[in-house]
């Protein structure tokens, strides 16, 4: 069987939990979602980059 007691409060812990909820007793302010997102402009494709390249698998794998 467990015997329960109330906590003992002293006139330090009343200071402490009085600093504690001046600095924690709020939540931070909310930022949007909008806020959170960078965008930037798209570039345009590299015509050459896509560009077929017949010998390219010899490169990739012999070379």
């Amino acid at each position: 069987m467990t015997h329960r007691t109330e906590p003992r409060t002293t006139a330090q812990d009343t200071a402490e939990a009085a600093q504690r909820r001046e600095r924690f007793g709020t939540l931070p302010e909310r930022i949007r979602p909008e806020d959170t997102v960078e965008t930037s402009p798209a570039t345009l494709p590299d015509p050459a980059r896509d560009r077929y390249h017949a010998d390219e698998w010899l490169v990739r794998y012999c070379g």
